[in-house]
């Protein structure tokens, strides 16, 4: 797996890089060399140590963020939370992931905090629209634990939004035309 690590306010150690490394090598058993893995270190005003780890793999993505006053700590309790998001979705994973046919993974949207004041556009994102059936929508959507996600549906050929109700169940946003 090539891991990627990037820090905000802070300097990575050779030490929280091997340590990272080591933690991540347990993943192996899952992910195959051609992830890419990418950290963030953020180190933030009272000791809050942020680590955000997101894996992508044949179109998947594997996301989670953990805070706590330790950063070694953190990143062990992001990498917790994968390995939690591949033991509970393992079954729909090994038909759905372990397919020979590799996807380009899918961006994640991260929504800033708007001014309550003024509401405006403070980020766009741009991102390559992927055909997928809604179930690998639904799949996609839990792994990064979005409320909604953005698709090409490729039962029916258009853009739809799928989107997670207050009752549990998913709701399916479809053009008319």
């Amino acid at each position: 797996m090539l891991i990627k690590e990037y820090a905000r306010f802070m300097e990575v150690t050779d030490s929280l890089s091997n340590y990272t490394e080591k933690k991540l090598g347990k993943l192996d058993w899952f992910f195959g060399d051609d992830a890419e893995a990418q950290v963030k270190y953020t180190l933030e005003r009272g000791g809050k140590n942020i680590v955000e780890i997101t894996i992508s793999q044949r179109g998947m993505l594997f996301r989670a963020e953990e805070s706590t006053g330790d950063m070694y700590a953190s990143v062990d309790s992001a990498v917790d939370k994968i390995s939690g998001q591949i033991r509970r979705h393992r079954t729909k994973l090994d038909k759905k992931y372990r397919s020979p046919s590799p996807r380009p993974a899918e961006p994640e949207y991260v929504p800033e905090p708007a001014d309550e004041e003024e509401h405006k556009v403070v980020r766009v994102k741009r991102f390559a629209v992927k055909p997928m059936s809604v179930e690998d929508a639904i799949l996609q959507m839990e792994q990064l634990g979005h409320s909604f996600y953005l698709f090409d549906n490729a039962d029916t050929g258009k853009v739809c939004v799928l989107y997670q109700r207050k009752d549990g169940d998913y709701g399916l946003l479809e053009p008319e035309n």
